[in-house]
């Protein structure tokens, strides 16, 4: 009784996790971040292949979480992965901004059109003094 019990959990979590991840990276898709990406590097050739880097991504984050697999010497990695991890998350949260059209309207209204790089910057120095602030206390 106990080997079905665990064969159907196995079942189970493989299943809902295989549809949490299909609707997360259809989220990413959707919001056109793949191809906002491959629009500005004019490599559009090439976006099935951004989509399965995605997918493989995120398939071996998990292997690694799940499995506690380290890589030897990764704290050198660590940075380069924060560094990219940053971009895509700033990227993905300027491409669902863009969907939900806040900022041009916003902009509009409050005649901020000089203003915009300042904004930009202060956006991303915010971000990224937010970011050591909360690695630099977890220690």
């Amino acid at each position: 009784m106990w080997v079905v019990k665990q064969i159907l959990l196995a079942i189970l979590g493989l299943s809902f996790g295989t549809a949490i991840a299909a609707g997360l990276f259809s989220f990413i898709i959707g919001l056109g971040v793949v191809s906002d990406f491959a629009d500005r590097t004019h490599t559009g050739e090439h976006i099935l292949f951004y989509e399965d880097c995605i997918a493989v991504g995120g398939i071996l984050g998990n292997i690694f979480w799940v499995y506690h697999i380290s890589i030897p010497y990764g704290g050198w990695l660590v940075p380069l992965f924060g560094l990219f991890g940053g971009i895509f998350v700033g990227c993905w949260s300027m491409a669902l901004a863009e969907v939900l059209n806040i900022f041009p309207i916003f902009i509009r209204r409050v005649k901020l059109l000089k203003v915009i790089p300042y904004l930009i910057l202060g956006m991303a120095l915010g971000k990224g003094f937010g970011a050591l602030l909360h690695f630099y206390m977890r220690w």
